[in-house]
């Protein structure tokens, strides 16, 4: 199993999505950015490293959410670690990704999300809409 970390970045009462490049797996479909647990990393430090590299950005965890298990048909098993995250500092700057946009919780679900990442985005409206 492969463990990767995202992030749901909250700001002014958005979140941040990110579309995947033509260049990436699963292209052009959107997530939430992240990136693979590297060996001998936590997870927490996975997820703030990544998106240094991906975006550019310092962050704060704020809270997690469930993990989601998903089976690609590749074979590929991938266990996706969600966490709530506020920036702290920085600008965005696209490394990896085609775009970003910010969404309020009415709009996130209007998007083509990797499949990977609809159950996180499921648990986070059900938290934020309780």
């Amino acid at each position: 199993m492969i463990y990767v970390t995202c992030a749901i970045i909250e700001k002014d009462d958005k979140v941040l999505c990110a579309q995947r490049s033509e260049l990436m797996n699963l292209p052009l479909k959107w997530e939430f950015p992240g990136g693979k647990v590297e060996v001998g990393e936590t997870n927490e430090s996975c997820i703030v490293r990544e998106i240094e590299e991906e975006l550019g950005l310092e962050i704060s965890i704020l809270d997690t959410l469930p993990p989601s298990i998903f089976q690609y048909p590749n074979a590929k098993e991938i266990c996706l670690l969600p966490y709530i995250c506020r920036i702290d500092a920085g600008e965005i700057n696209l490394k990896e990704h085609k775009q970003v946009t910010w969404l309020s919780l009415s709009e996130l679900k209007t998007l083509d999300w990797a499949e990977a990442d609809i159950p996180i985005l499921e648990n986070y409206l059900s938290l934020k809409n309780a």
